[in-house]
């Protein structure tokens, strides 16, 4: 069709340009049109983005445009310049205020007082002071800030941490234990690398032209980290190592269509393939967007939950182990032992962290011959990816999609005039809401109060006590758009991608904890619309709930789940991915002093293997002051980070790299802070 009517407008005498989104969209058009009957005279093919095709009539020689999703009659994505490449989260020590609470890896918990002068012969020199029981006070030079931590906890962050004594064994003792727990499961991870590089698989293909047809037909634009994670993957499936690889990224930036490119990649040279979920509402939506990925490929779809009866469970299983299914997606159910493989050559795992300790020891046996491929929302701090991806396959995802636009968050009481406001808003665009109640047995009571402020909506109700048939029905109506207000229970947190869901309403949002709330905003915001989220809390809430709200009403840029540190969601990274047994030691000494001491263990680990020694911290003399002066920087925020960044220098070349940024920023360097830089550099040569 589309090569008929090119060759009429060529009889005609019109030119046409053929407008592709990116490079591999381009190369897809032009070899279909190449496969039919060659590019007719007059066409090309170019790169850009409109929002619908033209007719110049009058132009010499007449012009027609038409962009490639007219052609593949999908609908339009609008693109979006991007602000930012990619937000990168302010060192957590920065944000520091009098009275926090603050870890020196030396001496233990203490209290920040703030930021002092002193002179000493004549020279002056900026301290941070913290103070420790008995009221001692230890000022520590601003060279030596990369021996201090700011102390976050866990969930419970009403109760303050204890004090330390300066010099005292509770401190020694703590840490001593942790650093312990550290090595044994940092050992017990090189040791799993080792033999996981020793033992030999399945070396996959290179790509096949299905391979690049199926990527170029993803409707949006790979992000960087995209395309570096499927890079990754790909390598890994090529080497006759098996893979185990993980990718973290925050709600909602593209993990899963790594994952279908590396599933088709697989069944390409005749593997199977299985996609375990940790509940069943995220199997059937992975079931669902697999189906949707690869509908115009002989690909055999299967999955196992409990939306499925016995028997379409039975036939299932049977056809696995026949060969008749190339792809099964479900939860732990596909754990079992009844179901047994035909030729299982790639396993995902969606938030391997959920299965019970039963089905991980399957798991363990699952991995010790095929390729693995793990995914986790879960963002991860900075100094455990390092760390990690020393002795682990890791990619951090960061970047979010180009066209995703920050979820504008309010913390509010219950108004009935409110709700039906926002419920009308998003009706009015054509779009649907969530109404998160989290308790069953008024749910039902919920919904009806919905109904009753707009009537013209649509309302169902899911929950996680319903039958699996009508569960199914009612998430497959809201996700067709059959449904306009969803009353569900938390049952949403997980997997749930409906991008033209964009409005979310939290009824008593401060019964949950702040990585719930920010898993359950990225249900909305997942597409290039606007997406609203209000905290509805009733009055005389706790300090507690009240600041954990503000802080998801604040940050609400894209990628602040990593970016801005979420404390409890990082302790809950750090916990997810290194196991229970760790998390306990994270939150009593804080996670980003656990994190050093995870980073530091790492590092000795290795160099007892490679022979490699850790010189000493020289203390430098100079002669005149050496800090940040507030004529220069008056911003203590600002100044506690790059003293951060001056301590944890490691190459010279770094230090350069600061000055020329000094300048930049803040204008001509004055005296004081040549001599900083200067006594940065001198402590670069000292430690050789």
């Amino acid at each position: 069709r589309l090569q008929s009517v090119l060759r009429e407008g060529a009889a005609r005498g019109e030119q046409t340009l053929l407008l592709c989104d990116n490079e591999g969209q381009a190369q897809r058009l032009e070899e279909i049109l190449e496969a039919g009957k060659g590019i007719p005279a007059g066409t090309q093919v170019a790169i850009g983005s409109l929002d619908g095709g033209f007719l110049l009539p009058r132009a010499t020689p007449p012009l027609r445009v038409f962009t490639d999703h007219e052609i593949f009659r999908r609908s339009r994505r609008l693109r979006r310049g991007r602000r930012f490449r990619g937000a990168v989260s302010l060192e957590s020590l920065s944000q520091l205020t009098p009275g926090d609470y603050v870890v020196h890896m030396d001496h233990g918990v203490g209290r920040f007082t703030g930021m002092e002068k002193l002179e000493l012969g004549g020279e002056e020199f900026e301290l941070l002071a913290i103070e420790y029981a008995g009221g001692e006070v230890l000022r520590v030079p601003v060279y030596r800030l990369d021996l201090v931590e700011r102390w976050v906890g866990g969930d419970d962050e009403a109760k303050p941490p204890q004090v330390h004594k300066i010099g005292g064994k509770r401190w020694k003792t703590l840490r001593r234990k942790t650093e312990e727990a550290i090595e044994k499961m940092t050992v017990e991870l090189l040791e799993l690398y080792a033999r996981r590089e020793a033992a030999s698989g399945y070396a996959f293909g290179p790509d096949t032209r299905w391979q690049k047809e199926m990527e170029s037909s993803f409707l949006y634009d790979d992000t960087p980290d995209q395309r570096t994670a499927t890079t990754d993957v790909k390598r890994d499936m090529e080497s006759e190592r098996p893979m185990d690889r993980l990718i973290c990224g925050d709600v909602g930036y593209g993990k899963t269509e790594i994952a279908i490119r590396a599933a088709f990649k697989a069944i390409q040279d005749g593997k199977q393939v299985a996609v375990l979920a940790p509940t069943t509402i995220l199997a059937e939506q992975h079931r669902h967007t697999f189906d949707e990925r690869l509908a115009d490929y002989p690909v055999r779809i299967g999955a196992l939950s409990r939306f499925r009866t016995p028997k379409e469970t039975a036939a299932i299983v049977e056809d696995l182990e026949a060969g008749g299914v190339d792809i099964v997606i479900g939860t732990h159910r596909l754990l079992s032992q009844d179901v047994i493989f035909n030729d299982l050559g790639l396993l995902i795992v969606d938030e391997e962290q959920r299965c019970g300790v039963k089905h991980t020891e399957r798991l363990k046996q699952l991995k010790s011959s095929i390729d693995v491929l793990t995914l986790s929302a879960t963002p991860i701090p900075r100094t455990l990816y390092l760390s990690l991806s020393r002795i682990r396959d890791l990619t951090v995802i960061r970047t979010p999609p180009r066209d995703r636009m920050p979820i504008i968050t309010h913390v509010l009481p219950w108004s009935d005039g409110l709700v039906s406001e926002a419920i009308h808003r998003e009706l009015d665009r054509g779009g649907q809401t969530y109404l998160l109640h989290n308790r069953v047995e008024t749910i039902h009571t919920a919904a009806e109060r919905i109904r009753t402020l707009v009537p013209e909506a649509r309302v169902d109700v899911a929950h996680g006590q319903m039958g699996a048939n009508e569960l199914d029905r009612i998430m497959t109506a809201f996700v067709d758009g059959e449904v306009d207000v969803l009353v569900a229970s938390a049952i949403i947190e997980n997997g749930l991608d409906v991008p033209n869901a964009n409005t979310l309403i939290v009824d008593r949002a401060d019964r949950f904890g702040l990585s719930q709330l920010y898993q359950i905003r990225g249900r909305v915001g997942r597409s290039d619309r606007r997406a609203y989220c209000y905290l509805i809390t009733p009055d005389g809430i706790t300090e507690d709930a009240r600041k954990r709200l503000r802080v998801l009403e604040h940050y609400t840029e894209l990628g602040s789940g990593y970016s801005v540190a979420l404390r409890d969601l990082e302790l809950r990274g750090a916990g997810n991915l290194l196991g229970a047994d760790q998390s306990g030691f994270a939150h009593v000494v804080g996670i980003d002093a656990y994190l050093r001491l995870l980073e530091r263990t790492v590092k000795r680990l290795q160099e007892a293997e490679t022979g490699g020694t850790d010189h000493p911290e020289p203390e430098i003399s100079l002669a005149g002051s050496a800090y940040l002066p507030e004529s220069y920087i008056d911003d203590s925020g600002q100044k506690l980070h790059l003293y951060r960044r001056l301590s944890r220098i490691r190459r010279s070349g770094e230090v350069e790299e600061l000055r020329a940024e000094l300048v930049d920023r803040f204008g001509p360097i004055p005296d004081e802070v040549a001599r900083l830089l200067d006594a940065a550099t001198l402590r670069l040569l000292g430690k050789g």
